[in-house]
This record gives C-alpha cells, structure tokens and sequence, in this order.
C-alpha cells in the first residue's frame, strides 16, 4: 500500500530549513524534496544524506534551475535567460542550456529540474513570467523549448513543462494572489495550449499553476480543477504521466490541507512544496482516498524514478563549458534599438543604475570598459554628463509583485536625460522597461549574468553589432 507521504515533496531553503526537519521528513517516506539556495557542495552533502535517510528505494530531489544551477547557487554559473534564446532564436543554444544545465544538476545529486517555462511573454504587467518565457510566438516557443528539454535530457535530467494551462497573459504574481487568465477558450487551444500540447510527447511531468482560468473552470484554480487536470491535460491531450502541484505555500491558494485533497481529487500526483509538510502528512494519512487514485499515483511515481534513473544511465559525459555558451549566446542575443554611436578609449561614461532590487554587481560591465579605456563615473550631474549608460536591473522575484520601472524612478531617469548628450539605457532584465525611458538607444541583453554585461560592454564599444531579434513586442 502506498505511503500517502510519498506524493509530498517538501522545499528546503539553506540557510532556513533546519537539516533534521528534512532528514524526518526523508525518514516519514516523503517522495522527494525541492531545494533552494546553497553551494555546489552543500547541495551534494544534503542531497546524499536525504537518500540515506529515505526508506524509500529512490527519491526524486528537484530544483527550479530554469537558467542553470546560477539561479540559485552564487558559485555556479548563471546561463542566458530563455528570453535572451527566444532573441538569438537558435535551437542549438536551447539545446546546449538545457545540456549544461542536466550535467552540472546531476553532478550535485538533483535529478529532476523544474523546467522550462513555456508560458508566453505576451503580457508586458506579468511580473513573474517575463525573462523565463523563451518568447511570445507560441511555435517559436515550443520549438526552442523541445530543444531545452532534450538537452536535459542528453544530459540526464528530468524535466517539467510548466505553468499549465500557462501564466503568461496575467498581471499577477501567484506567489501573491490568484491570477486570471481572461483568453476565450478558442484563443486557448489556438495559442496559450500551443506550446503544451506540441511538447507533452517530450514531457516526464507538467506543473498546473495556480491560476483561475474562468474559460475552463470558473470556480476552481487550474492546480485544483479536475476539468484543467482530469478531462483537459490527461483525456483531451492524452498526458498520463506525473502532473505536479505549483507549490502550495504559494499565496494564490487558501488553506494547503484543502488544496492538497482538491488536487489529489483533481488527478495531481505530486504536492509541490507545502508551508507545513508534516502536518500535511498527517492530515492526509487520516483521509480514505479511492484505490484507482493511490494506485495511479504509485505508477506514476515509479515509472518517474525508473525515468530517472533511465536517464542518469544514458546521459552524455561531454565536458560543459558554461562561461562559453553563455558568451556565443550573449553574442547572438543583444537585441538593439533607437541610435547611440560606440564609445571610445578616452571617452568618459557615467553610469546610473535602477532598479537593482537584488545588488547585482556592475562589476564586470565596468572593468569590461575600463580594460579598453573607457573612463567610468557615477552619475551625479547632467549638466557634467557628455555620455550617460543607465543600467536597468530589476527581473522578475517571487512574491514581489513588481518588475517594471517605479513611476518615480521613471521620471528620474527621464529628468536625467534630458540635458545629456549621449545617452544609452541597458536592460539586463525586464526589456519592456525600454518602453518608459526617452534615451537615445537602448540595449535589450535580456540577462543580469557578468557574461551579458562584457558582451554589452563591448558592444558599447562597437566590437560587435547586435543582432538579436525581439522576441516579443515592446
């Protein structure tokens, strides 16, 4: 009989999640975990000890390394954001991200990747979706997306489509409160859906996400409808492998007990990441569910685990090297607008930074220029300002609700400008921000990563042309 606690995937935040509560809830027969945070060997230390602990045969440990481990490792690196791929447009480079990405996973000891992404940027408010979309045209998106995912697994990943039936068209953060995706049923199936449908032959499990799709189901968020999981996702497009929750700590749902059982019902088989897993745990072992819904869980868990293991077995063992494809891919993705003359050994460019809410450091952007000539200073004073770079940072972060420009920091920026010659605005992340800045030329890179900023840097300085390819509309 199937332990209940084996459908629970706990989340484990280093730095936050005491080691023993995981460790309990390894040893309580938890089918898995999804980590946050930590460092290479943190992350392979913990993942040996969870397998140890578990009774269990083989247990999944997940992560959401949608742009490589860099996400959420400090020491590994970031890879190109899927909207910087969507920009150069190359299925070879999605194929190497998700190559990449697969290799440096397993060798840490996670061997189930939470992605990609293949809603779609059509929405210039979403504050979540945004960078980890690979574009708007929904073909084009499958197309690079197919290729991800068969570079997990070469590489010998897991991989997991998500936010079914798909979070683009939204303006707020599930993280925070319920998104409604408003398309008609017909713009659905002919757009949203697209991208699904086209990859569920290549899936190993689809993430329902937390949103209220009123063309499907009005009362009930997808991650809990059985009409979006049951007859949609498994009888219509024909999926029958693992369907998992978005995590349930998520704010979007109500009390987690309910929603976990309304999922269950609805035909998820995994229960992503919830706020109280053991008092979960608890909660459902006191429950009678039907026989056909253990058993099914149970065939899916087990056919995952053999697929994981299939694909460990078989993955390729060629060298990765990350710093060199996200180079050749910042090269092919620099995606440039409006007008702004390369700067010069001699020349003095001030720079003004917006909208860093995570510190990124402008470190390598800076020493790029410096090591060609290039005098920097921070921005003070335009009427001492011949050439003005801002460097726009902010990308999309959970549970913050925010990605745009401030107004205040919009009518900064453009009083800024005004009386300054030469002026060029940067966005490492969010490329619609270019849309309430009056520069002279702008740079959509697409990525905060220190690859991305020598390639913008150079292209500064006129080194290379740009020649990405909007992948979505401004």
């Amino acid at each position: 009989m199937l332990n209940i606690a084996r459908l629970v995937f706990p989340g484990f935040w280093f730095g936050k999640t005491p080691e023993e509560e995981a460790l309990t809830l390894a040893r309580a027969g938890v089918g898995g975990f999804c980590l946050y945070g930590g460092t290479k060997t943190k992350v392979a230390t913990l993942t040996r000890k969870l397998r140890a602990a578990s009774p269990l045969p083989r247990i999944l440990i997940a992560a959401d390394y949608e742009d490589g481990l860099g996400k959420w490792l400090p020491d590994a690196e970031l890879l190109p954001s899927n909207l910087a791929l969507g920009a150069a447009g190359e299925e070879q480079l999605a194929f190497e991200k998700g190559f990449i990405t697969a290799r440096e996973a397993l060798s840490i000891g996670v061997d189930w990747v939470f992605a990609p992404v293949v809603d779609l940027a059509d929405n210039a408010g979403n504050p979540i979706v945004n960078t980890r979309s690979f574009g708007a045209d929904p073909k084009q998106v499958a197309r690079l997306a197919g290729a991800f995912m068969k570079g997990l697994a070469r590489g010998g990943a897991l991989n997991c489509l998500k936010h079914f039936p798909g979070h683009g068209n939204t303006t707020t953060d599930s993280h925070i409160d319920m998104p409604v995706v408003t398309e008609t049923t017909t713009q659905l199936k002919k757009v949203t859906l697209l991208p699904f449908q086209e990859l569920l032959p290549l899936a190993d499990s689809v993430m329902v996400g937390h949103l209220l799709v009123p063309a499907l189901d009005d009362q009930n968020p997808a991650s809990l409808s059985p009409i979006v999981i049951h007859k949609l996702l498994e009888k219509l497009m024909g999926f029958t492998r693992c369907v998992c929750t978005d995590a349930l700590l998520m704010k979007a749902l109500g009390d987690e007990k309910q929603a976990a059982l309304q999922a269950l019902d609805a035909g998820a088989h995994v229960l992503l990441v919830p706020e109280k897993p053991m008092e979960l745990i608890e909660f459902l072992k006191a429950q009678v569910f039907p026989d056909e819904v253990l058993k099914q869980a149970e065939r899916v868990l087990n056919e995952l685990c053999a697929q994981a293991d299939e694909l460990a077995a078989t993955a390729q063992k060629e060298s990765v090297q990350p710093a060199d494809f996200a180079m050749r891919t910042a090269r092919k993705a620099l995606v440039p607008l409006g007008h702004f003359p390369p700067v010069e050994p001699g020349d003095t460019v001030h720079l003004l930074n917006v909208g860093n809410d995570e510190n990124f450091s402008a470190v390598p952007f800076i020493d790029t220029l410096r090591a060609y000539g290039i005098i920097t200073e921070d921005f003070k004073d335009p009427a001492q300002t011949d050439t003005l770079i801002i460097l726009f940072w902010r990308r999309y972060k959970p549970f913050s609700g925010k990605i745009g420009l401030t107004e205040e920091e919009t009518a900064f920026v453009n009083k800024a400008v005004q009386h300054v010659r030469r002026t060029l605005l940067i966005c490492f992340a969010n490329p619609w921000a270019a849309n309430h800045v009056n520069t002279e030329g702008k740079l959509l890179a697409f990525s905060p990563s220190p690859v991305f900023q020598q390639a913008a840097a150079e292209c500064v300085m006129g080194m290379f042309e740009p020649i990405g390819k909007l992948p979505m509309n401004l």
